[in-house]
């Protein structure tokens, strides 16, 4: 029988904010990412409902608890939680928008390929799809070998900020990522959603190559690039957060269409 599920730390729990006004019937579905919980995402997600949107975060499957629980999760358990997440929010709002971080980018658009008539737009803040680090070639080996490796998390270049997030990269799910990516990849043509990319110039976990590869993949006619030059991997908790999550509310606001007056 399986153990006790792992509590969950401090910070990295799950949250939902209404909407108010014009906007609470856009709703935003926040996707953190790999090894990391909806701590990262919470700045964004507290920006985008004091502008009245709908706001949710979900904690993925083995995240936000030990590593050890990360490594008994699996990629169909991460895009089950989130597609769960999305008709949820969907259910009060009028269109939803997904916004994701590192793997919730690629969360965020393998949705995108499987419900092209749903997915209102895509806001990605340095997307992953692929790695060309040396170390990755020897993973299939290492997760036989140990069920850990080096650490991913916290990559910020604003002094004093760190990111709740596992300690250790665990090396089984790291495996069960790489087959999320390949999955994605494979079917980026059918993207037809708007896609906003937000990467950052010096990223030390998700090389800049990825946005290239994910613009140049989908098939959608509205797409924006927006680089950053002042932040690392986790942008959204980095000195550009400001400028995503500005530029992330005007870009919603441009493709939601003209709300009618509410009948008194």
């Amino acid at each position: 029988m399986p153990g006790p599920t792992p509590a969950v730390l401090a910070g990295a729990e799950p949250f939902d904010f209404p909407g108010r006004g014009a906007d609470a019937r856009t709703g935003v579905l926040l996707v953190h990412g790999f090894t990391g919980n909806p701590m990262s995402m919470r700045p964004w997600g507290e920006h985008l409902a004091a502008e009245g949107f709908t706001v949710r975060c979900p904690l993925l499957p083995g995240h936000g608890t030990t590593w050890q629980d990360c490594n008994t999760s699996t990629h169909e358990q991460w895009t089950t939680a989130v597609e769960r997440a999305f008709d949820e929010l969907r259910a009060g709002c009028d269109r939803v928008f997904v916004a994701g971080l590192s793997m919730g980018g690629t969360l965020a658009t393998r949705l995108a390929e499987v419900r092209p008539d749903d997915v209102a737009g895509l806001l990605l803040v340095n997307p992953a799809l692929l790695t060309q680090r040396l170390d990755a070639k020897l993973l299939p080996l290492l997760s036989r070998l140990t069920p850990s490796w080096a650490p991913i998390a916290s990559d910020i270049k604003k002094a004093g900020v760190v990111e709740l997030a596992y300690p250790k990269l665990p090396t089984r799910a790291m495996m069960q990522l790489r087959a999320l990516w390949a999955l994605t990849r494979t079917d980026l043509g059918r993207v037809t959603a708007p896609v906003i990319v937000f990467h950052s110039a010096e990223d030390h976990v998700v090389e800049p190559v990825n946005s290239e590869v994910l613009l140049a993949g989908v098939g959608s006619s509205d797409t924006t690039e927006v680089l950053l030059e002042d932040s690392y991997h986790v942008a959204t908790l980095d000195n550009d957060a400001p400028r995503i999550f500005r530029g992330s509310v005007e870009w919603i606001r441009a493709r939601v269409p003209a709300t009618e007056p509410e009948t008194p």
